[in-house]
């Protein structure tokens, strides 16, 4: 790439750049926003006063989530770097902007940092970054290696994504600030949607990566379906997902505001459709487009679940 066409931290700070794309900034967001919302969840659907410092147990779980990413999308391209050098020649290790030593030593960083913060800061999130870690180890790390599997990949993705961060990060945050173990029903409907939801998402990834997945005998839904197959797959995963919600707004559940539900879901339905009718599946730029499109509105529920509690 011509220097005067590079991005302008890439110019000033090449490690820091280097080290954003290593962090996979779609799954930095992600994380942050569902810290956030579980956060503005435990409070907006207390039944007792907050009690205790909120502000540093919310800056303390995002770092320790946030560690706990980096360990492991870093492992993730650590173990990939043959892979990625057809599939994501972009990423850091694979373009040789961080070696492998560098890569080992900041893995190691950020999940004794997820892992220490997680152990200051209570038993549930502990066991939410500890559990995380090891399924995500499990993931990438062989002998295990479990994303040569389609189905136990996926079942990594989204119940790490879909269940442990939803429940471990509310129950801590409940806990440590109204000293309650409960799981209201916000919670529970907001984790049913992003199990399912981050489904979609663990099989539509390895759309774009068909070429390098094939030629290192990984096996994915892509390859055994085709890419069409997953589209449309992935497309209705998201749409039930959505007509859940609506049906969710219209029975009223408790605690959240019906309007706004059904209101914001038919808005991102709507859009989700529109937005697929533009994808080429010949053309490899379009689908990952698509599949970064997906993840924006997986960012929006971290967003509409608070509001909803909030106004309800």
């Amino acid at each position: 790439m011509n220097p005067s066409q590079s991005h302008p931290v890439q110019q000033r700070v090449p490690w820091l750049y280097a080290f954003w794309k290593f962090s996979r900034p779609h799954t930095i967001i992600g994380t942050s926003l569902s810290v956030v919302a579980l956060y503005l969840m435990a409070i907006a659907l207390s039944t007792t006063n907050v009690i205790g410092d909120s502000v540093v147990q919310l800056l303390g779980s995002w770092i320790a989530c946030l560690g706990g990413n980096i360990y492991i999308v870093g492992l993730n391209q650590l173990e990939d770097v043959e892979i990625d050098k057809i599939n994501k020649p972009h990423l850091p290790i694979a373009a040789g902007e961080f070696s492998r030593r560098q890569a080992v030593i900041i893995i190691a960083l950020s999940g004794t940092v997820a892992l220490l913060s997680a152990l200051l800061l209570g038993q549930y999130l502990l066991l939410t970054v500890g559990i995380s870690l090891a399924i995500g180890t499990a993931y990438s790390l062989p002998p295990i290696r479990l994303k040569r599997f389609p189905f136990w990949a996926a079942l990594c993705i989204f119940t790490v994504r879909g269940v442990i961060v939803n429940l471990g990060l509310f129950l801590h945050f409940s806990w440590v600030l109204q000293k309650e173990q409960v799981i209201p029903v916000p919670v529970w409907t907001l984790t049913l949607f992003v199990l399912v939801f981050t489904f979609a998402i663990a099989i539509f990834k390895d759309i774009p990566d068909m070429e390098g997945d094939k030629q290192y005998n990984i096996t994915t839904f892509t390859i055994q379906l085709g890419k069409a197959a997953v589209f449309n797959l992935s497309l209705w995963v998201i749409t039930v997902c959505y007509v859940g919600m609506i049906l969710a707004g219209v029975v009223k559940l408790p605690l959240l505001n019906a309007t706004f539900v059904v209101i914001t879901h038919l808005l991102a339905l709507a859009l989700l459709w529109w937005r697929s009718t533009r994808v080429d599946l010949q053309d490899k730029v379009a689908i990952a487009s698509f599949y970064q499109f997906i993840w924006k509105l997986f960012f929006l529920e971290y967003l509409i679940f608070p509001a909803a509690c909030l106004l309800a």
